[in-house]
């Protein structure tokens, strides 16, 4: 398996011979090339994290899953080696956190800590690891959704940005933007049901299903539009068809990883995907 190995080759060709570029503006790796965006995590150097992360963002319906899947397949055609990562993934918590979830009985404050850990224990025991190795690490959702859900929720802006500060850098974090209305349609479809928590129903935001979930993906979604302007990412129309996104997704990762060919097709097993 190939790997990106962009850092121990900055601006020059990696060991497969595709010419490895960083992120540009402050989306990558941002001002001065850091890494973290605050103190790195202790006894991590960031120069052996030779690996990219890629982060695909948006609401609750807005695809990000479907087009990891596709991601990875293409990127593992490519010849790269793929980590994934997203909610809820960590052995150290994952279950508690879905116990929490199912009793619709945690503090605002409390949940937001549970998934804070989640993420910590993943970007130690699973994207670090990863990255020092040459991987390509690509997470559907990121610390941006975890602080988007906590700020609408009443959680100080601030005091979340406290709390991941020394999260990693993504190389390149995409945005699927989707109005709520289409994103209702899309879950509804899916499993002929919304959930508590997508629908934002524990901030008694109104008493019909279809209003709760679009009064708080509203919400959710103006956050996204604060921290995309903050952190540079890179806006896609969600609403286009999945091959139409995926290209644009191939696209921009192309650029970065030094692909020069796009051409993508998914197998049979994704197929069902590809519409």
């Amino acid at each position: 398996m190939k790997s990106s190995n962009k850092a121990a080759h900055p601006g020059g060709a990696s060991p497969n011979g595709r010419h490895a570029k960083s992120g540009n503006g402050s989306n990558g790796r941002g001002e001065g090339g850091a890494r973290f965006y605050g103190t790195p995590l202790p006894g991590v150097n960031p120069q052996e994290l030779s690996g990219s992360l890629i982060v695909v963002e948006g609401t609750d319906g807005s695809g990000r899953s479907t087009q990891i899947a596709l991601l990875t397949e293409w990127l593992e055609c490519e010849g790269f080696a793929v980590e994934t990562m997203g909610l809820r993934r960590s052995l150290l918590v994952r279950e508690n956190i879905d116990a929490l979830l199912a009793e619709n009985a945690v503090t605002r404050m409390t949940l937001a800590l549970m998934y804070s850990t989640d993420f910590f224990d993943q970007l130690e025991r699973r994207i670090l690891p990863a990255l020092r190795s040459g991987l390509i690490v690509l997470a559907d959702r990121y610390v941006f959704t975890l602080i988007a859900r906590a700020a609408v929720r009443g959680i100080s802006r601030d005091y979340l940005h406290g709390i991941y500060e020394i999260a990693l850098r993504p190389d390149l974090t995409f945005w699927l933007n989707v109005k709520p209305e289409v994103a209702f349609d899309r879950e509804f479809k899916k499993s002929q049901s919304i959930s508590y928590w997508e629908s934002g129903r524990d901030m008694s935001l109104s008493n019909d299903l279809f209003q709760s979930f679009v009064r708080y993906q509203s919400m959710v979604k103006r956050e996204f539009e604060y921290l995309s302007e903050r952190h540079g990412f890179l806006e896609i129309d969600g609403e286009a068809s999945v091959a139409e996104v995926n290209r644009g997704l191939r696209r921009k990762i192309a650029s970065h990883l030094g692909i020069r060919g796009t051409h993508y097709r998914p197998s049979n097993a994704l197929a069902h995907l590809w519409r």
